[in-house]
């Protein structure tokens, strides 16, 4: 049968593509199949007992993040805890603390927490804030004295923290610390010398803003 020019040149294509993939077989590498540890079947250019076995990590469980650690957090959270870090001060048998705490939790706000349990911290307390009232909540050099939930929010909305929690799931939360440094078992300078103890060194509160149309409720940080 005489073939047109174009049939002609789809057949001679047809076995030029052949050759050229049987002599490309010739020359490839021989391919393994494989299965890891957890299951799954890879294919490889080298045998499985050439293959190292990937690394197990329990079901459930994924890479411990560092107590605190603000890298692990979504962009939008740690920009606000880098701008307005959020520390709670709180005591043992403190109901308004403790309704504090789970606010803060509940919404997935990073946070320090202070603890006041003796004379050191109280006197810490009371240089910081003026007062010895707990609980005490500083959003940058912003103090809020006393439990409100609505003020607590109020002010952590204008901070720019999320509405609600973008905590990743293996985030943990710093443990709580004394606010006071531990004693020294050396006699303090103010023993020795009768001189009263410098003051704790902690940041000042914010004076208030006046209130505008803009900023109705007063709110600085």
């Amino acid at each position: 049968m005489n073939l047109g020019w174009p049939q002609r040149t789809v057949c001679n294509l047809t076995i030029s593509i052949l050759l050229v993939l049987v002599g490309s077989a010739s020359h490839a590498q021989a391919v393994y199949r494989s299965v890891t540890p957890d299951g799954k079947v890879i294919y490889t250019d080298q045998p499985a007992a050439e293959l190292k076995p990937a690394p197990r990590v329990p079901a459930g469980r994924s890479a411990a993040v560092n107590p605190g650690d603000t890298n692990a957090l979504p962009f939008e959270l740690r920009q606000a805890v880098s701008r307005f870090p959020v520390t709670l001060y709180t005591s043992d048998n403190c109901e308004p603390c403790t309704a504090g705490r789970q606010l803060l939790q509940a919404r997935g706000i990073p946070f320090q927490e202070r603890t006041i349990q003796s004379p050191e911290d109280a006197q810490a307390l009371k240089r910081l804030s003026g007062a010895s009232s707990l609980p005490l909540l500083t959003i940058g050099k912003q103090q809020l004295k006393g439990f409100s939930s609505q003020e607590w929010t109020q002010y952590l909305d204008a901070a720019a923290y999320p509405a609600s929690s973008q905590l990743p799931k293996n985030y943990r939360s710093p443990e709580p610390s004394p606010l006071a440094p531990a004693s020294s078992t050396l006699p303090s300078a103010s023993a020795a010398t009768g001189q009263p103890s410098p003051a704790f060194n902690m940041p000042p509160p914010a004076s208030p803003q006046p209130v505008t149309a803009d900023n109705p409720a007063g709110i600085r940080f």
